[in-house]
This record gives structure tokens, sequence and C-alpha cells, in this order.
């Protein structure tokens, strides 16, 4: 990926989202911390990771994240099949997050994003 995007976006549960809101700092889910780092993803690369990791989810908190006030601390490697993914090397603070959504699954199964959100 020559240029990196102005936004990335993590995809949370809802209560660890909550524990976050109350702190200040969102220190990652339970893959997150095993792995060591916070995974996070482009817009073209959240319907994968939405469809790998949250298949059987039914209501998630999608948050779109300024890369840039990440620091040295978001590296950008290589993952699943290839593709160079951010991850971040400690807590997100919440000052770094541009906006979040509570979304639920539609009567269709489908998830339904805000019209300019993966932008």
């Amino acid at each position: 990926m020559s240029q990196r995007p102005s936004r990335i976006y993590k995809i949370a549960d809802p209560a660890d989202w909550g524990a976050a809101l109350l702190s200040g700092t969102y220190t990652g889910s339970e893959h997150d911390r095993r792995d060591g780092f916070i995974h996070f993803s482009t817009a073209d690369q959240t319907p994968g990771t939405l469809f790998r990791h949250f298949a059987e989810a039914t209501r998630l908190i999608f948050a779109a994240v300024d890369p840039g006030a990440l620091g040295e601390a978001l590296k950008w490697e290589q993952s699943r099949g290839g593709e160079d993914f951010p991850h971040l090397y400690g807590d997100l603070p919440l000052s770094a997050v541009i906006e979040a959504h509570l979304l639920s699954r539609g009567a269709d199964g489908e998830w339904t994003l805000p019209g300019d959100f993966l932008s």
C-alpha cells in the first residue's frame, strides 16, 4: 500500500467499548491482547474482517480512527492474504477516534453502515 488512508477502522464488542468510554482508553479485545496488538482494518479490508472474525455477532461498534494520532505505535504489517494491515502496539486513546457507531444486523442479516462511514 503506497499511500496510507486517513482513517482506519476498529470493530469492537459493545461491552469492551463501553469500558473504554469509562476509562478514555480502549485496551483491545481478548483476541487483540492475545496477539499483543490492537487489530485495525482499512475500508477495503473491513468486509473481510467482519466475515472472518464477527460472523456470529449481532451488535458491534464500528469506530473510525485517525491513524496519524497513533504515532509510532501504529505499524503496517502483512496479514491475511499478504495484505498490509494496521496494528497498534499499545492502547487506543479515544481522542484518536473520529466517530463510532453501534450497529446491529438488519432483518436480512446484513450490517448497514452509515452512508459515508467508510470514506
